[in-house]
């Protein structure tokens, strides 16, 4: 099992986040402060409108905060232009959503070559490697068949082979069981827990959900904009 570096990976500095402007102003963030370090699995938790989904939008960059600091690697990823933001992503991120957001009519080993398309990658480089990103997430074998030849439970596992197909450093799921039954779930929470232990990805997952929040190791529950509790889960 992969043990947590001491210096932080991601650091979030009184990071605040207001949407509109004036007395239609809603502050979303409140002066957030968060640590995460490298090979942690944490869950992000907390009711609607506490932030959650706000503070997984900053770290993966499809959002900035209105102030605050925001580092990865130490680099002042706020202070980034938005191409340069678009570059980290690119490298370093990979993102699972509740909805599996795939192309219908596409392959699932076309589905998840995409990243590497829009990278730039050689025809033959994008076929290996999405053919062991579905094996690695248990779908060796179905490389051709469509979405709408697979379950609910294997679209998603389509969706994480094309999120860790560029081998990023941060995946970042937004209720990844949401769209799924309670069997379905529990066997995507396990994929996450053997994609950060066996492979050293730090995961960051909103769920609204508490028993898949226990599959992390780390559990940050939000409330009103700011961290409410932080708590560690004990590790054999």
């Amino acid at each position: 099992m992969n043990e947590p570096s001491r210096a932080p990976l991601i650091a979030l500095r009184q990071v605040v986040k207001t949407y509109g402007t004036g007395t239609a102003a809603f502050r979303a963030l409140n002066g957030v402060d968060l640590d995460i370090r490298e090979g942690e699995f944490v869950a992000i938790m907390g009711p609607s409108g506490s932030g959650k989904s706000t503070a997984l939008n900053i770290l993966g960059c499809l959002d900035a905060p209105t102030s605050g600091a925001y580092y990865f690697r130490d680099i002042r990823v706020d202070e980034l232009t938005r191409n340069q933001r678009a570059l980290l992503r690119r490298q370093f991120l990979g993102f699972v959503f509740q909805g599996f957001n795939l192309l219908a009519r596409t392959s699932a080993q076309e589905n998840v070559e995409l990243p590497l398309l829009y990278r730039g990658e050689d025809a033959a480089h994008r076929h290996e490697a999405s053919r062991r990103a579905l094996a690695q997430v248990g779908l060796d074998g179905w490389e051709h068949h469509t979405p709408g030849e697979l379950s609910g439970g294997q679209q998603q596992r389509v969706a994480i082979a094309r999120a860790i197909v560029t081998q990023p450093l941060v995946l970042l799921a937004d209720e990844p069981t949401g769209n799924l039954d309670s069997k379905r779930g529990h066997e995507i929470m396990e994929l996450l827990v053997s994609l950060n232990r066996e492979h050293g990805i730090t995961i960051i997952m909103v769920t609204h959900e508490p028993d898949m929040a226990a599959y992390a190791s780390r559990t940050v529950r939000f409330v009103d904009g700011n961290v409410d509790s932080d708590l560690r889960k004990e590790q054999p």
